[in-house]
């Protein structure tokens, strides 16, 4: 099994950056990816960003040249940096982890962008 501890996130004012990280123990091994996925109320859950042990990354285009997703492989850690923040960034962002052909996810950290 795979545990989780998320931490960062919190509120923050439009325009402004926020951090959260992930770290993953357990049963992991290589390769696999991290990432970050969120929820919006009433919305599905939608992809951040993820990042490959091999550090390949990807972005939802909304997220392009704002979040910053990177990792370290030793401690089993994600990050993301989080710039130019937006109301419409408001939602539960949940780490990720696949390895093989198994998903696990963290219990989610709250993203709160508002005046």
């Amino acid at each position: 099994q795979v545990q989780f501890v998320e931490s960062g996130g919190g509120w923050v004012q439009p325009g402004g950056s926020l951090s959260v990280s992930c770290a993953a123990s357990g049963s992991i091994f290589r390769p696999n990816t991290m990432g970050w996925y969120r929820q919006a109320p009433g919305n599905q859950r939608e992809l951040v960003a993820m990042v490959t042990s091999g550090d390949t990354t990807n972005y939802a285009d909304s997220m392009k040249g704002r979040f910053t997703i990177s990792r370290n492989n030793d401690k089993n850690t994600v990050y993301l940096q989080m710039n130019s923040l937006k109301p419409e960034d408001t939602a539960v962002y949940y780490c990720y982890l696949r390895q093989g052909r198994s998903d696990y996810w963290g219990q989610g950290t709250q993203v709160t962008v508002s005046s």
